[in-house]
């Protein structure tokens, strides 16, 4: 049964999807009023989650999505996707929208009202091309542009794969945006985080600190329960049965040692220039001997 939905999922046309995703987003919003007292009311009519793919987004949205976070918070989940927004339309006041897809530029220009925060989850820009390579190849759903780009890496060898996926992010505005928002001005409103601090050894940490920037006091025993209910490894046994349908295929930082090599890092650093250097991770080092597509 878990297999059929996981398909159904998976091949369902876009259109019936954006339908689903918004009857059952309703739903969980009108259990969440009916059955979840709210202890503490957000000083903030929005908070804002904006990132790019491939940067943890469904892992954010679930957690976001939690009843904790609507008892210590007040505002409900909102994903604008199946509600068919389109910028630079205003967003409902009382949510926590997850996730804009947006540059920083076109974050500012989305008309708000009243008090908001804001947060940008970046990722190391070489472990986001791995990613999108094996996402793009085998389990993201088919939406957008991934059944074209899915047919021209399923046609290719791995390395000109990867070749693809850099040109393919570079044209699409992944690396501008995260350089875009690591060099927006430092201001109370908005906070850039990294995935890899947030999901690391010092995560409950971040996670607290994150809480705080949007004004969701969480007591430290209810955060280290959410965070353990959403921890990586049990997202991802849960789609252990079908690991080609799986978001969380390995979400490790620095995997992308394993599959570059000096060809693909010389096309990276033409695409990219000094956006590593920008976002302040270590430089290149040596590639090691790729371990296999897994």
């Amino acid at each position: 049964m878990k297999r059929a939905i996981k398909l159904t999922k998976h091949y369902t046309p876009n259109s019936l999807r954006v339908v689903a995703r918004r009857v059952m987003g309703n739903a969980h919003n009108a259990k969440l009023q009916l059955t979840v007292p709210v202890e503490v009311r957000s000083e903030f009519e929005n908070i804002f989650h904006c990132t790019v793919r491939k940067a943890g987004s469904q892992w954010v949205k679930a957690l976001f999505s939690d009843p904790v976070i609507y008892r210590y918070s007040g505002l409900l989940p909102y994903d604008p996707r199946p509600h068919n927004w389109r910028y630079p339309q205003p967003l409902p006041p009382g949510r926590i929208v997850s996730s804009l897809f947006v540059s920083y530029n076109g974050f500012m220009n989305i008309p708000k009202s009243g008090r908001y925060r804001t947060f940008f989850i970046l990722r190391d820009p070489r472990d986001l091309v791995v990613s999108g390579y094996f996402s793009y190849r085998s389990s993201h759903t088919a939406m957008g542009d991934v059944l074209q780009v899915r047919k021209v890496l399923q046609e290719k060898p791995f390395k000109e794969g990867m070749l693809h996926v850099i040109e393919h992010l570079a044209n699409k505005g992944t690396f501008r945006s995260l350089r875009a928002w690591a060099k927006a001005p430092n201001t109370e409103t908005v906070r850039v985080c990294r995935y890899e601090d947030l999901t690391g050894e010092r995560q409950a940490d971040e996670v607290e600190q994150l809480m705080r920037h949007c004004g969701i006091p969480i007591p430290p025993a209810e955060l280290a329960a959410l965070l353990s209910r959403y921890s990586f490894s049990r997202m991802r046994n849960t789609q252990a049965s079908d690991p080609a349908l799986s978001h969380y295929r390995k979400g490790k930082p620095g995997d992308w040692r394993n599959h570059f090599d000096d060809d693909i890092y010389e096309a990276f650093a033409a695409a990219t220039g000094d956006l590593v250097e920008v976002l302040g991770y270590p430089g290149y080092e040596a590639p090691a001997t790729r371990d296999g597509d897994s």
